[in-house]
């Protein structure tokens, strides 16, 4: 039997995140302390509950962290990952438009980042596609 081989994880579920962009910035979030990758900065969304479009759960989660109605747009980009020995998926879509003031109601901070200064922060593995992705559409 191979002992350098890992057992291949169970896929568990996806999470969706939003791309906000505003006046040529970009919305990130930094993670809170009770978070894993706490202090890292993300695009805002979150888990995937079960009977929901992903375009549903990302306008439910935005309205949950930041306290918006948002109107999701066209997917960007997708990536499988790891976190906690379970195999996730990130989809990440554009947001169109939201009504509401962006409120900080779950994370530490956030943040409107030109797209030239967001490698400045630490983000999770995951996240990193959405990045490559931002370069790709500007």
């Amino acid at each position: 039997m191979c002992t350098s081989c890992k057992p291949r994880p169970v896929f568990t579920g996806k999470v969706a995140a939003g791309i906000i962009e505003q006046d040529g910035k970009y919305l990130i979030a930094q993670r809170a302390k009770k978070d894993s990758y706490e202090n890292c900065w993300e695009f805002p969304g979150g888990k995937q509950e079960e009977g929901e479009t992903l375009e549903e759960c990302l306008a439910r989660e935005l309205y949950e962290e930041l306290h918006i109605n948002a109107t999701i747009g066209n997917h960007v980009c997708s990536w499988p990952f790891e976190y906690n020995g379970r195999s996730m998926e990130l989809i990440a879509f554009k947001v169109i438009s939201y009504e509401g003031t962006i409120e900080c109601k779950e994370h530490k901070e956030i943040r409107w980042v030109p797209i030239e200064e967001l490698p400045k922060y630490t983000f999770p593995e995951a996240d990193i596609i959405i990045l490559e992705s931002l370069k790709k559409l500007v």
